[in-house]
């Protein structure tokens, strides 16, 4: 999951526009939700991004080639698919949702492994190596006690605390001079949770650190995982890294944003992975909540749209189906 500039300024011009609160949390007032029905809304895959295209004709691969190869690795791997219905059923979501997570990232961000066993010798090779999450030598955890960050820290949640804690890094430090620095224009899960440069996202979910501390309460009370910290970067990296682990987070993920488009716009999009999918790639979907609540107040019968990700899923649901068999 990987947010890019653009998309970082259009959540940055959502919190400018919308007071705090809203922005945390805001339930809609009808009673009966709008079912989002299955299937794309669109006729055709909306555009991919360049850069997906440069990563993958760098590897002389296709599209087809990868999808075909994580759907390979997913039929292999009995224990992998005996454990995503398991989780699924933990977090209440068809367990549909989190293979579309998956196939979806290793179609256009990631290339897959030969085997689940290949996620966890890397998550081993990660807790071997001492990294932390900072920016110039600061840590992140130091870093959000500034005063700036106050009423972030009294949010109840994990996910309500470091979604915040993105807030005021957007509007108070992103391109700043803050008490002598220089910030730099990027949001804050590039500029903090990139130690060694080593990548935004990792596992077979592909989650990055920042969406892992979000989910850490959901993951914790649901699923029973020990908690993660902002201070333990190579424990972080080995839990998200292990495919048995990772998917408690990946589910968690899915789960959140279904939670936010019910509770925020009283939309329903828990029968539709391919918009489940389009969250999953794009992120922040409490404040996409938000934008879409908007457009449905001047057109009600207005439905969330898939991108080019969530339209892949839904375009081969069925194959993906046949995996769970």
């Amino acid at each position: 999951m990987k947010l890019s500039r653009k998309t970082s300024l259009f959540l940055l011009a959502i919190a400018l526009t919308l007071p705090s609160t809203d922005l945390l949390l805001s339930p809609a007032k009808a009673n009966v939700p709008l079912v989002v029905p299955a299937g794309n809304r669109l006729k055709s895959q909306p555009t991919i991004p360049i850069a997906s295209a440069t990563r993958t004709n760098a590897f002389n691969r296709t599209y087809e080639k990868k999808f075909q190869r994580i759907l390979a690795v997913l039929k292999r791997e009995h224990r992998l698919i005996r454990n995503i219905k398991q989780v699924a059923a933990l977090y209440n979501i068809d367990p549909v949702h989190i293979l579309g997570a998956i196939v979806g990232e290793h179609t256009y961000n990631y290339d897959s492994l030969d085997s689940a066993q290949g996620y966890y010798m890397k998550a081993l090779q990660y807790a071997r190596i001492r990294i932390s999450f900072q920016y110039e030598g600061e840590e992140v955890w130091s870093f959000v006690k500034r005063p700036q960050f106050n009423k972030c820290r009294q949010e109840e949640t994990s996910n309500s605390r470091w979604r915040c804690y993105e807030l005021v890094w957007n509007t108070r430090f992103m391109g700043k001079t803050v008490g002598g620095t220089r910030y730099p224009h990027e949001p804050f899960h590039r500029a903090f949770f990139r130690p060694m440069y080593a990548g935004q996202s990792f596992g077979l979910g592909q989650i990055t650190p920042l969406t892992a501390l979000k989910m850490n309460d959901m993951v914790s009370s649901i699923s029973g995982l020990p908690k993660l910290s902002s201070k333990d970067a190579s424990g972080l990296y080995k839990t998200v890294m292990d495919p048995n682990k990772s998917i408690h987070y990946t589910a968690a993920v899915l789960r959140d944003a279904i939670n936010a488009y019910k509770q925020v716009a009283n939309v329903d999009i828990s029968r539709n992975p391919g918009i489940t999918s389009t969250l999953y790639n794009l992120g922040n979907p409490w404040e996409r909540a938000i934008s879409y609540r908007n457009k449905r107040r001047t057109r009600p019968s207005h439905l969330p749209r898939e991108n080019y990700y969530g339209w892949l899923i839904n375009e081969r649901i069925d194959e993906l189906r046949a995996v769970l068999q």
